[in-house]
């Protein structure tokens, strides 16, 4: 059975590395690789570290390459069954070959302050859903932000609105995350989340609850 991350005793704290969720693959609208590269200078201009699956394909490799280059540091964390498969990238800061999925998962919720989900397929989905449940929970309060670039979450948003309707979704576990148009907003978005002010930002982000 999967461990569950300890609760986090206060809701604000310093960023000093973010998740990123994506795809390893590009999609099809060159606006999500562009995007990935964007977030990964971004993290690398606030000395923001980036945790990621440690593939060098699709848009985690757009990511971790961008933030590399811009001298921000970078964890890979990949299972061994998949280094061959996503090409997993050896110049990162840190590489780290996990057992499976639930350790590769375990490890990057532990390395994070905060969770970024970019594009991509039901690998990232999935890593998505599992933070906002264990938020949903009360688990853990780290910021987490969708990155809907070309309104590519808008599905999910529809998703989580039909089950609050049907009360799937109930009064005091609301599904809370901030949802950003722009890769731009995103460094902007994780640090109004987690500071004690979080009005600083507004114009940057709205935040979803359903």
């Amino acid at each position: 059975m999967q461990d569950k991350p300890e609760p986090t005793q206060n809701t604000h704290h310093k960023i000093e590395k973010v998740c990123v969720y994506c795809g390893s693959g590009k999609g099809n609208n060159p606006a999500y690789g562009a995007a990935a590269k964007t977030l990964g200078r971004a993290l690398a201009a606030e000395d923001i570290g980036l945790v990621y699956g440690g593939g060098s394909l699709g848009l985690m490799g757009e990511v971790a390459r961008a933030t590399l280059k811009g001298g921000g540091n970078v964890v890979g964390i990949i299972p061994s069954f998949l280094s061959e498969k996503e090409k997993m990238l050896r110049d990162v800061n840190e590489l780290i070959i996990t057992n499976d999925m639930h350790e590769r998962k375990k490890l990057m919720y532990e390395k994070s302050d905060a969770f970024v989900a970019l594009p991509g397929g039901i690998g990232t989905l999935e890593e998505l859903v599992e933070q906002l449940t264990w938020s949903q929970l009360g688990r853990h309060h780290k910021p987490i932000v969708v990155a809907n670039i070309e309104g590519f979450w808008d599905p999910f948003k529809a998703l989580l609105a039909h089950m609050k309707e049907d009360a799937f979704i109930r009064v005091g576990l609301d599904v809370s995350f901030t949802v950003v148009d722009r890769a731009e907003q995103i460094v902007p978005a994780i640090l109004a989340a987690a500071s004690s002010e979080p009005d600083i930002a507004p114009e940057i982000a709205i935040t979803a609850k359903f």
